[in-house]
Order: structure tokens, then sequence, then C-alpha cells
């Protein structure tokens, strides 16, 4: 996962010193200034904050398991969640973007509940010569105020940033309301095994996953637990909790034999708190303890 920090000092070679800082974190960018945009593409990765792109040129766009061909000029909307990349199929024109943490609209309601940023929803918005100008000026108008000494500079740019996403969502096909109950756990069975799947792979002793219980995915999902659980049941045959269980006792077995990492440092990277939590919950997954799989693993 590339973090903030990260991505200012591989693209910019400085970390802003207001980066750590309780309040969130706004930037916004012309993408022809920044390095990684120069070259034209963007890796396949997840990142631990938001972003809205506005890509002129024709790109070849991918974010979970699609992939969307841009014909003009694409206003891209990611979330930390979500895996994405892109690369140009002609010549790269340019454009915008900015980012932001989820903090940085804490005291103006939940951003990731708008349905650009929601598994299961478009990510993805072709834009016309029309609307080219008027979400550029967008872009234009959130570095002015950015560099202005206003006040109340943060909270132009939160509306600013709102009219970004109500340009999309005027754009956004409305979504069947009536569908059959077996369409309808089909389809958040498919959402939370999305989500599920994208905690996955572990790369690094500070990569911990985010969604650990059936409420923490009720919730990103916006749907009740009970719902949820139900649904999946008639997909699956197990419940929430079971497939979760499942997928992280996979991974442990994963990062035992693929890695050096000691137990402690993988049972916090799954959700444990505690070595002895982690420990007793493989240990009823795989009927015996993290250290006798990996020795068995090594023989």
């Amino acid at each position: 996962m590339l973090t903030l920090q990260e991505f200012y000092r591989t693209r910019l070679n400085f970390v802003p010193e207001n980066l750590k800082k309780g309040l969130g974190h706004f930037n916004v960018f012309k993408r022809a200034d920044v390095a990684l945009c120069r070259s034209g593409q963007a890796l396949y990765s997840r990142k631990d904050y938001y972003k809205i792109s506005l890509l002129k040129g024709r790109f070849r766009i991918q974010y979970a398991d699609k992939t969307v061909v841009s014909q003009k000029n694409t206003l891209v909307f990611s979330n930390p969640m979500i895996p994405y990349s892109w690369e140009p199929l002609g010549e790269d024109k340019g454009g915008f973007f900015c980012l932001f943490t989820e903090e940085f609209f804490n005291q103006y309601g939940q951003m990731k509940e708008y349905p650009v940023f929601k598994p299961g929803y478009n990510k993805v918005y072709d834009i016309s010569d029309e609307k080219l100008e008027r979400i550029e000026k967008l872009f234009i108008q959130m570095s002015e105020e950015l560099n202005s000494d206003f006040e109340y500079k943060y909270d132009a740019i939160r509306g600013l940033v709102f009219s970004l996403v109500h340009e999309a969502l005027k754009m956004q096909p409305s979504h069947e309301t009536e569908t059959t109950s077996s369409n309808a756990a089909t389809r958040i069975s498919t959402l939370f095994m999305e989500l599920l799947e994208r905690q996955f792979p572990i790369e690094t002793p500070d990569h911990r996953v985010k969604l650990r219980s059936p409420i923490d995915f009720s919730e990103h999902l916006s749907i009740h637990v009970n719902h949820l659980n139900r649904s999946l049941k008639e997909l699956t045959g197990k419940t929430t909790s079971q497939l979760i269980a499942e997928r992280i006792a996979q991974e442990a077995r994963m990062l035992l034999r693929h890695t050096s990492w000691n137990v402690s440092e993988i049972g916090f990277c799954l959700g444990f708190e505690e070595p002895a939590h982690f420990i007793n919950f493989f240990r009823k997954n795989n009927n015996e303890t993290p250290k006798a799989y990996r020795v068995r693993g090594n023989i």
C-alpha cells in the first residue's frame, strides 16, 4: 500500500510538515508536475488516501476486477480499499489530481459514503468537452485557494471537492431499486468478497488489515450486519465470521511459510492485539500452533 509519506517522498522528494497532524490532509497537483505522472502510468496498488484524477487522453484504467478504456477525458475516483492502475493508449495530455485523507472531511460527513467511493459503484466517468472546462476550473480553484491566505480556505476547498463529486453523480446511471432476493444476495456477496480480498496479500510488517469483523464489513457496505450474514449464508453456506476467519487463516499460513516475520508480527498484521489471541485463533483453524506449522513446513 502506498502511503501519503511515500507518495511525497518518491514523487516530490519532500514530506509536508503538517502531514501527520490530526486535522487531515489535502493537496492538488497538475499531473505534469509529478514524477510518476510524467511517466504516463500509475502502478496497480492500494493507497492510504483518497484521490480524484482528471486524465486527458485515452487510457486503460483498472480498478478492483474491472478494466475500462477511456476515450478522451476522464474523471477517476479512488479510495484506500480498492487498488487501481492506468496506462496511456496514446498521447498523455496531462490533467489534474487532488488527494486527501478521510480525516479532512470528518466534520462534514463521511466522504466514503458517496457512491463514487463505495465498492460496486462506478469509479470512472467520461467527461464531455462541455464539462471538461468546468471540471478543470474546479481543480484550478482548489490550487488557488490552497495557496491563498484566506482564513477559511480549507472549507472552500471542501466545497470544491464536493462539487467534483456532485458533477460525477449527475452522470451516474441510476441503479436498479427493484432486484430479486437472489440478485441482491449475489451483489452483496460479490462486494464483500472484493473488500475481503483487497486487504491481501500482506506486504510488510507495517501493513495491517482494517476490516476484521462482520460489523466492519457491514458498515463499509452500508447494510445491516444481519442482512450481510443472510446474503453470504444464502450464497456460500457460510457465515460472515467463517469467511473472514478462513481468509485470515489462509494469509497466516502464507506468512508463516514465506516470510521470516515472528509470530507477534504476523498476528499484529492480521488484526490481533495480543500474540496469544493469534495463537489460539490459528490453533482453532489449523489444529496446530503457528510455530508447529512453520517447523513442519521447513522440514
